[in-house]
């Protein structure tokens, strides 16, 4: 299964100049994902290649075209291959873990529009699935989303990370926070690596990982409980560290 992405943006070359980098240059090189850019000026019709203009109704700034927007989404479905066609922006749902996974669900076959200026026609809306935000703040375009979008959901797709282990055991995983990582060498200016990491008892490891990772999502990112799956160990980690709080917290697949 690869993953196939296509994005709408008058910045193409943000998005390729990462997406040759790195984990997701080698992903790409290896054909396990196919980043697609789209240059929306080449879908406008006067010689200026216009893609904004002045919003009605008066106001500051410019507001994207839809007829551009239009015609470069038409073009882009013209091979009749299935996908979920998002608009980035601030209005949408917010991205996080579980909506990186349900894209990936999707094979990765996504279609972003990058938005700019003050907005884009309120139109488009009609034109595409949903729209989804990376964040309560503003950004100067769509483009920096949509990588995050297409780095998130690219890692959970197979073979991406050469260890498909790797997804499984990072940040929000399992709804909470990570554990700390460490590696050599054994001690640092004083600091050293906790015993239970060099005992080589995996039990042990996986329990002590286990709670530092509940500790550190108490501590940072209590919210995280309400919809984090914990199963009954983590439920006595979490109890035994605040006895006196109640945590709205569901049930694990291990527990139902």
């Amino acid at each position: 299964m690869s993953g196939r992405f296509d994005v709408i943006t008058i910045f193409p070359e943000i998005i390729s100049s990462y997406c040759s980098q790195s984990i997701l240059g080698k992903a790409s090189a290896n054909g396990l994902i196919d980043v697609k850019t789209y240059n929306l000026r080449d879908f406008t019709t006067d010689k200026h290649k216009t893609v904004d203009d002045y919003p009605y109704g008066g106001g500051s700034g410019m507001v994207m075209k839809i007829e551009p927007l239009y015609r470069a989404l038409e073009a882009v479905k013209s091979d009749g291959a299935a996908r979920r066609t998002i608009l980035l922006g601030p209005q949408g749902r917010c991205f996080d873990q579980s909506c990186a996974e349900s894209l990936a669900e999707e094979q990765g076959r996504i279609l972003m529009i990058c938005g700019r200026y003050e907005g884009i026609d309120d139109r488009i809306h009609s034109f595409v699935d949903e729209e989804i935000s990376i964040g309560d703040y503003v950004l100067t375009g769509g483009e920096l989303a949509s990588l995050v979008i297409i780095d998130s959901v690219s890692r959970l797709l197979p073979g991406v990370l050469g260890d498909d282990e790797s997804s499984k055991e990072e940040s929000f995983s399992w709804g909470i926070l990570d554990y700390p990582h460490f590696t050599r060498p054994p001690e640092f200016m004083g600091i050293k690596v906790p015993d239970v990491l060099m005992s080589g008892n995996h039990k042990e490891i996986d329990s002590w990982r286990r709670a530092e990772a509940v500790k550190r999502t108490l501590a940072s990112r209590p919210d995280l409980f309400k919809s984090a799956a914990l199963n009954r160990e983590d439920r006595k980690i979490l109890d035994g560290l605040c006895p006196d709080e109640s945590f709205d917290i569901k049930r694990s697949k291990t527990e139902e």
